[in-house]
């Protein structure tokens, strides 16, 4: 068995869950210090950038999935394995660091959670500092090297959580796959986007492989193979985490255009800007090719492009009155019932269930 890095306190029920998950990388932040420091220069003030990141806000949505998937398998919160459990469950929030912060720089996005991205802050320390060469090249690769860094992170933090090399087995295949999907899906938002492909289809794939595999499906399954659980249970537990996963992604579409950045903590609209080819937009071309061929050109001229305030409005009002965000709502709404129906009909006990369903239920009703 691996030595865990330091001691930690499993989480009594699952609204403590995120506070559990915060503490449990605390731990594993202060175990790579060392190394960091060792490594000498200005790396560990980059690794502290990269923790504040991680431990600043967040809803532990992923690491709560896989920790309830565990319970739910048979797993026991009292039991001598938990911490290491609860390990291996927080190490999805360092998956999570990384696709944030490469997704930013991908999306040019300014700020994350209120505060400015990764890549922006070392930009501006690198204009502060007066230092050679240009700032936004260089905040850009220290990002990149600091979502590397948190992937790695995940990889050192499954491999040292305390599980036995029994259940290291069994996850073995779910940690690979998780992270093959997300990158694919990454892949597949940024090929579209060059490509326009503007089918629902390919936003529905999008979904699937680049949210809702990592957010819930494999959090399940991870949960489930900690545990030990069946196929059968294995496959309800996909079924329903792909379902409620593309729900949450659609319902993270809709904040991207009509949030309140109060709220999200990014500006309102930035979907539109950036040109995301979300299931939002194709429902919404989809029904101005059939019925205003002007309001498609519009829609196509306004995608990606750098909108004011008030183009943005207008192309919030387009899509409202095409129907679009009402058919999104819907398969929002038929993707929640479809998943519940298969959580159901599962073998995990009927906490779990209840408490999945809740989980379910506020996703799909979140304002953030």
């Amino acid at each position: 068995m691996s030595t865990p890095p330091g001691s930690i306190t499993p989480p009594g029920s699952i609204t403590s869950v995120p506070a559990a998950v915060e503490s449990a990388l605390r731990t594993f932040f202060d175990s790579r210090r060392p190394i960091t420091d060792a490594v000498g220069g200005t790396f560990g003030d980059a690794a502290g950038a990269l923790e504040a990141f991680v431990l600043r806000g967040g809803k532990r949505v992923r690491p709560t999935f896989a920790w309830t998937g565990w319970l739910g398998a048979g797993g026991d919160a009292a039991g001598s394995d938990a911490d290491a459990v609860l390990r291996v469950c927080s190490a999805l929030e360092l998956v999570q660091a990384c696709a944030l912060v490469h997704d930013d720089i991908i999306d040019s996005s300014a700020t994350r959670r209120g505060f400015p991205t990764l890549h922006v802050e070392f930009a501006h320390r690198h204009r502060v500092g007066g230092w050679s060469g240009d700032a936004d090249e260089f905040g850009e690769s220290i990002a990149i090297l600091l979502g590397d860094l948190a992937l790695a992170w995940a990889d050192d933090l499954v491999r040292e959580s305390g599980i036995d090399a029994v259940a290291q087995t069994r996850i073995g295949p779910v940690w690979s796959a998780m992270r093959t999907e997300v990158l694919g899906g990454q892949y597949l938002d940024v090929h579209t986007e060059v490509t326009a492909d503007e089918s629902v289809a390919a936003a529905l794939r999008i979904n699937r492989y680049k949210t809702a595999a990592y957010t819930i499906e494999r959090p399940l399954h991870l949960g489930a193979a900690l545990a030990g659980a069946d196929d059968a249970l294995i496959a309800a537990y996909r079924e329903f985490g792909t379902d409620i996963g593309i729900a949450f992604q659609l319902q993270d579409d809709l904040l991207g255009v009509f949030g309140d950045p109060e709220v999200t903590g990014k500006p309102s609209g930035d979907d539109l800007r950036e040109g995301k080819r979300t299931v939002l937009f194709a429902e919404a071309l989809l029904r101005a090719d059939a019925s205003d061929p002007g309001t498609a050109d519009f829609l196509r001229r306004g995608i990606g492009a750098d909108l004011t305030d008030d183009q943005v409005q207008r192309m919030r009002q387009v899509i409202v009155d095409l129907g679009a965000v009402e058919a999104v709502q819907a398969r929002i709404d038929d993707l929640t019932a479809t998943g519940l129906r298969a959580l159901d009909g599962s073998s995990a006990t009927d906490e779990a269930k209840a408490e999945l369903r809740a989980m379910a239920v506020a996703l799909g009703r979140r304002s953030a």
